[in-house]
């Protein structure tokens, strides 16, 4: 994650008027960058790597206590790091989620490989919840504010943050858009990652759930390649089913794999672009909504 991903600066862009009008600055999210060893250094293998090799031909840099792998830094030293990330940024995460419980705001955390089709699937979800629920929604992405206007299109607010270099949102940043966008009273907001199904599975933005979308093009073993994310979620929208008859895709199987690596994930079959399932998933929306709700009642 960030102990290895080096990740950068974030900028928020909120267009009511323009784009590309910017509400703030760039907002450098406090992940420490502070390690000591050099970045060009010879490839030796004196420290510990935390691999090993596999008689099949497989390299696993998975098997360190850190579970990644960077040239240079030792196994210790990644953990330290990565307990410092995860400690700001849950702190962070419990400002989140106090301030949307404060508001009655039912937030879910979108995550996926970059086009999944989250962007057409969260703008027809959006049409379909009109006259039931208000959503808005902040958009991440590396560049541009091309999803943020998507989103607009269909009449809800929408702040684009933009992550540079970065290769997921955390907390932080997240705290300002919402700060920024200041969702109504009782009301949903969807948080759009940035395409990636490796770092987002391990940051909690204060969100109620996280929702990965598979598209039917991605291929049935993707649950067993990057299994954090599935495990991480609640949900599981298998994506663009209106492909299905042009494709050779076991619908089964994939919806198997994921539930061997996460026996609890729900799982729905939607189509964006014909609206096949969207109407199981609204149901869904507002139902985990409601339960939410009566859950911070008793609280």
């Amino acid at each position: 994650m960030c102990s290895v991903c080096g990740c950068g600066e974030a900028e928020i862009v909120l267009d009511k008027d323009k784009a590309g009008a910017h509400a703030h600055g760039p907002h450098g999210h406090d992940h420490p960058h502070d390690h000591d060893h050099p970045h060009d250094h010879p490839h030796d293998h004196d420290h510990d790597h935390g691999h090993r090799h596999h008689d099949e031909g497989v390299i696993d840099y998975g098997q360190g206590a850190a579970g990644a792998h960077a040239p240079g830094v030792s196994q210790e030293r990644m953990v330290a790091i990565e307990r410092d990330v995860m400690s700001k940024n849950d702190a962070y995460a419990r400002d989140n989620r106090r301030a949307l419980a404060a508001k009655g705001v039912f937030a879910l955390n979108f995550v996926s490989s970059p086009g999944s089709g989250k962007t057409a699937l969260l703008a027809r979800t959006i049409e379909a919840l009109k006259g039931r629920l208000a959503v808005s929604v902040i958009e991440g992405d590396q560049q541009t504010s091309n999803d943020a206007e998507r989103i607009r299109a269909t009449g809800a607010p929408a702040i684009q943050i933009n992550t540079g270099k970065g290769c997921h949102l955390d907390a932080h940043m997240v705290g300002h858009a919402i700060e920024t966008l200041d969702p109504e009273p009782n009301s949903a907001l969807f948080i759009e990652n940035v395409g990636n199904l490796v770092c987002p599975a391990g940051f909690d933005l204060g969100e109620a759930h996280k929702v990965v979308v598979l598209s039917v093009t991605e291929g049935e073993d993707k649950p067993l390649k990057y299994p954090d994310m599935f495990v991480a979620a609640d949900l599981l929208l298998l994506n663009k089913s209106d492909l299905l008859p042009h494709l050779d895709f076991d619908v089964g199987l994939c919806l198997a794999n994921a539930l061997r690596v996460n026996p609890h994930l729900q799982t729905l079959v939607v189509s964006a672009k014909t609206g096949e399932g969207l109407a199981a998933f609204v149901a869904w929306i507002e139902a985990s909504a409601a339960r939410r709700a009566v859950a911070l009642a008793k609280a």
